[in-house]
């Protein structure tokens, strides 16, 4: 590894096992309340728990140093021991059996074999219901329900790449009016096709080239506006290109925008760390994506470089 890979990669690996240092030490703010499945918000709980099990799961099995992967596999190992061992997947589907966050946090689980039989006899009844074929509030957020059931083994309710085709990927609007929501949904679209960045081969040359040419200007767009956690994202997918670019502009001010405690403010310097729900909110998040896109780019720079960190693709299931 030359002198320049080789810084480039102790600032990946140091932004990425800071950040997990602080996800650790915020255990206590992932624990889900006694209340989760009748009068808690999901999106204050489930959430920020399934966001934990998504990116740990991909570090802890991809990341190239192994303490790392060690520290991302504690924490997702925690997440699914708040889950109970997937009991409460069953309480959730039992309760709302069209809801769809269960089945995307419970395919989360599955993909890393670790599966609950209630779970699956519930979920293999609930999906086949002409219910849970009516359209969702978005297609981007059709791609996860469907890269879901793929990874849980369930016959899936419709056609990936005709799903793909309507979202903001599939399109290729115009770049210059890529607002903050379109651009939250282009990243995911490219994190469900890709299965969060393990495939990265499943991106086609016209979606790369899109995206290869206009990365930068929506990067520098956001950078202006210090939203993190979208410039982490937008990395992240950076990271998924062929032959991925590295700016080392854009990674030192993201470095920069990193705190002491290893924590990544959403926006600008964030909340002050006098109220620690605020501050674990407009954290988490942020911090999780950072450590995924540090994570998807030292893969990317070792494969470039033809170090023992390239990736795999696991292409076993078209989309």
């Amino acid at each position: 590894m030359t002198g320049d890979r080789a810084a480039r990669a102790s600032l990946l690996d140091r932004m990425v096992g800071d950040g997990l240092a602080w996800l650790d030490a915020a255990r206590a703010d992932f624990r889900l309340p006694p209340d989760v499945t009748t009068d808690a918000d999901p999106d204050l709980t489930l959430k920020p728990l399934g966001e934990l099990a998504e990116l740990t799961c991909l570090i802890s099995t991809s990341h190239p140093r192994e303490d790392l992967r060690r520290a991302a596999d504690g924490l997702f190992a925690f997440a699914w021991n708040e889950t109970r061992d997937g009991e409460l997947f069953a309480e959730l589907v039992r309760g709302e059996p069209h809801a769809t966050y269960p089945v995307e946090i419970y395919g989360v689980f599955a993909r890393a074999g670790l599966r609950n039989p209630a779970v699956e006899s519930l979920l293999a009844a609930t999906t086949g219901l002409r219910g849970w074929r009516v359209a969702r509030e978005d297609h981007t957020r059709t791609l996860g329900v469907l890269n879901a059931e793929r990874r849980i083994g369930l016959e899936p309710h419709a056609r990936f790449t005709a799903v793909l085709e309507l979202t903001g990927l599939g399109l290729m609007p115009e770049p210059w009016a890529l607002d903050r929501k379109g651009a939250y949904g282009l990243t995911h679209d490219v994190f469900h096709l890709t299965d969060w960045g393990r495939d990265p081969g499943r991106l086609s040359r016209a979606h790369a080239d899109y995206l290869r040419l206009w990365l930068p200007a929506w990067l520098e767009n956001w950078l202006d506006e210090e939203l993190w956690d979208l410039v982490a994202e937008l990395l992240a997918v950076t990271a998924c290109l062929p032959d991925a670019p590295y700016d080392p502009a854009v990674w030192q001010r993201l470095a920069g925008a990193q705190a002491a405690d290893g924590s990544v403010p959403d926006l600008g310097t964030g909340s002050a760390s006098g109220d620690r729900s605020a501050y674990f909110t407009s954290r988490y998040h942020s911090t999780l994506a950072t450590a995924f896109a540090g994570t998807l780019t030292r893969i990317a720079l070792d494969a470039i470089g033809g170090g023992e960190g390239a990736p795999v693709h696991e292409s076993e299931v078209a989309p």
